[in-house]
């Protein structure tokens, strides 16, 4: 999915509290710069956060991922980073978008609307070619990120029902992908919500 801006008149004002998850290769840096884009935002990448912590314990992205299969800490001192980001934004009133793959669950109730976006494994394999991180590296991670957060917070990573929308970017290019998540939030209506699917805080 490559990179692409809102058109330029597509500006939307609202104060609306957005998260966007997915596996590494989804399109969701590129979605969220869309959104951020549109609202006239700040939005915060877990990605960052855990290159945050690598850098701030001198060390690489693949030094920092061992570390993890060894300790929960790490999992989960970014876990308690993102909480208090939505903790903030989930009270400010203010437009905001919070983007990890974890991000939806953290946020829970106190995000407006919740993003979850998927592709093909070969799709996205070739999205994430050029990264530091192989994509062997990557695959494995998700498998594990997925045991992990089922054994820290009792999280089925593969439970989409708590998202509001659900999209297969192997199918759509980067700006229809953003369109389609324009859309929902533009068109979200607050007095005709008849309720998102509660999520529970959980302890980190």
């Amino acid at each position: 999915m490559s990179g692409t801006s809102p058109e330029p008149d597509r500006r939307i004002d609202r104060n609306l509290f957005v998260t966007v998850s997915g596996p590494p290769g989804c399109g969701a840096t590129t979605l969220v710069e869309g959104i951020a884009e549109s609202l006239d935002c700040g939005y915060v990448s877990g990605g960052e956060l855990f290159r945050e912590i690598a850098a701030e314990r001198e060390m690489s992205l693949s030094q920092l991922i061992a570390e993890t299969g060894e300790s929960e800490e790490i999992d989960r001192a970014l876990d308690r980073r993102l909480r208090r980001i939505a903790e903030k934004w989930g009270t400010a009133n203010k437009a905001f978008v919070l983007e990890s793959r974890l991000a939806g669950w953290i946020a829970g109730n106190r995000a407006d609307i919740r993003i979850w976006l998927d592709a093909p494994d070969e799709v996205r394999a070739d999205r994430t070619a050029d990264r530091e991180e192989m994509t062997s590296e990557m695959q494995v991670r998700e498998v594990i990120e997925e045991q992990r957060y089922k054994s820290y917070y009792d999280i089925d990573l593969n439970d989409r029902s708590i998202y509001d929308l659900v999209i297969n970017t192997g199918r759509w290019d980067a700006e229809a992908t953003l369109d389609v998540a324009l859309t929902g939030i533009e068109r979200y209506d607050v007095d005709a919500d008849e309720g998102a699917f509660d999520t529970p805080d959980f302890e980190i």
